[in-house]
């Protein structure tokens, strides 16, 4: 049975997929740090941090693995009807730590989160460093809705998104999904499967396709499509 791989701080190191563990799903190592050298390395292997206050720092590769191809985006008749009618103005990469905050508040559900302080520093950083972006959703000049994530490749690793008006969030990931494909990314990393996800046209896909198809997309944290001055 695998056992919990502690990562070495003096290597980048992270264990095979096939030792995460099967309870809790896909848990794959602990320790380490949110340098921005260990993040890179992690995402390009398809691992991403997820802790919450008062763990210590938890690595996940789970198995399977929810994705989005950006050409199998759909977008239901009333959000097309929401995103033609709302008075909406859309970003990137305009407000990043407010959006990265936002995406830290309680919800509903919990009043617990997994966006510590020490994990937006992290990205804040890795945004500084042009790899974590983030869309904005603006009305009236206030900001209602957005997400961030990771860029690499052609592939985008989505993090968290959040709403402070309905189909805020839903009308960041349309738009972003939509200039995704312009640029040529190929996949979408939603980490986690969701009926909403799979509303939009997410599937989930075995790890080990996952892993090999990051090989291809991946294959140095350079090579970035992501073009914000373009718009």
């Amino acid at each position: 049975m695998p056992q919990l791989t502690w990562l070495r701080p003096d290597s980048l190191a992270f264990p095979d997929h096939d030792r995460a563990l099967a309870e809790p799903e896909g848990l794959l190592a602990a320790g380490g740090d949110l340098s921005p050298e260990r993040l890179i390395r992690a995402y390009s292997e398809g691992i991403f941090p997820w802790y919450q206050d008062g763990q210590p720092l938890l690595w996940w590769s789970p198995d399977p693995r929810t994705v989005l191809r950006p050409g199998n985006l759909h977008v239901s008749r009333s959000m097309q009807k929401f995103m033609r009618k709302a008075k909406l103005e859309i970003t990137l990469d305009r407000s990043f730590a407010e959006v990265i905050s936002a995406c830290s508040q309680p919800r509903d559900y919990t009043d617990s989160t997994w966006i510590t302080d020490e994990m937006q520093l992290a990205y804040c950083h890795l945004h500084r460093l042009g790899f974590a972006h983030s869309v904005e959703v603006w009305e009236d000049g206030n900001l209602v809705g957005g997400l961030y994530g990771v860029a690499m490749g052609k592939v985008f690793f989505g993090e968290s998104m959040f709403s402070r008006r309905s189909n805020t969030s839903k009308a960041a990931f349309v738009f972003l999904v939509r200039q995704l494909e312009r640029w040529g990314y190929e996949l979408i990393d939603c980490q986690m499967p969701t009926e909403h996800l799979f509303s939009l046209g997410a599937e989930s896909i075995r790890r080990a396709d996952f892993v090999r198809q990051l090989r291809q997309l991946c294959p140095a944290p350079n090579i970035d499509l992501w073009r914000g001055d373009e718009l």
